[in-house]
């Protein structure tokens, strides 16, 4: 009889989660983490969230570092403070972006639709999914005597900064040259050139921002004759990369 009771508790200890597992679950949360960045953001100190939680310091404290675990009955004193939602302290965060991008990993990629290329590029963000911006090195060649530089046009605004060389840069109706040093920002669905004003190859960093597209308008409502005899208020209101190291240039 005593042999299957053994087994029997053996098995229920094994569906059981034990209180290391849900230690670990509960610091993977960094809920004092959490805390004490609203806690920061908001330039309070201990002693003062006290005060609009009824917690004292010494708990808020060793709550921030883990050493306590809150009640959910604390945890949403706290929240309420900073007008978060209790799902806040258990959504799982984002990580913080950073790639580094070696220089003999990068590819030299020449203009596109054009031949031959006025210039070749290296993206310097290809690593980087879903990315808000591109980031180039260009280098642009000496241009024969009959050879024009080829207008494009792309959503959003660039920048551009010249590393050594001189750079003529087409822009609309605008016409400027540029040296080292200069820099250049402006709106990227107007058509725009480069060109290089040399004899040697001109080299500089181009960073393409991305523009999400206008969301459109409310339709507007029909207004009736009930309507036009008193004012309306309100209105209809207006509101990125892949990891391929080719992009808009």
């Amino acid at each position: 009889m005593g042999e299957p009771a053994m087994v029997k508790s053996e098995e229920t200890q094994k569906s059981q989660v034990d209180s290391e597992t849900a230690d670990r679950f509960i610091a993977e949360k960094r809920i004092g983490e959490r805390i004490r960045r609203l806690r920061l953001k908001k330039s309070m100190g201990l002693v003062e969230l006290g005060k609009h939680t009824g917690l004292s310091a010494s708990f808020l404290s060793q709550l921030e570092t883990g050493r306590v675990v809150p009640t959910l009955r604390n945890l949403a004193r706290i929240a309420m403070v900073f007008s978060k939602d209790l799902s806040y302290f258990f959504e799982a965060e984002a990580a913080a972006m950073f790639r580094v991008h070696r220089q003999k990993d990068r590819v030299r990629l020449p203009q596109t639709g054009v031949e031959p290329p006025t210039y070749y590029f290296e993206s310097l963000g290809y690593m980087v999914p879903d990315r808000h911006m591109d980031p180039y090195f260009a280098e642009f060649l000496p241009l024969e005597v009959s050879t024009e530089a080829r207008a494009h046009m792309h959503p959003g605004f660039e920048f551009l900064y010249v590393l050594q060389g001189i750079l003529e840069v087409h822009h609309g109706e605008h016409h400027c040259t540029l040296e080292p040093g200069d820099a250049v920002y402006f709106d990227a669905g107007t058509p725009h050139s480069y060109q290089c004003a040399g004899n040697k190859p001109a080299e500089a960093i181009i960073v393409t921002m991305h523009q999400p597209p206008a969301a459109p308008a409310a339709p507007l409502r029909q207004v009736g004759p009930s309507m036009l005899a008193r004012p309306v208020s309100g209105g209809p209101k207006g509101s990125g990369g892949s990891t391929k190291q080719n992009g808009a240039m």
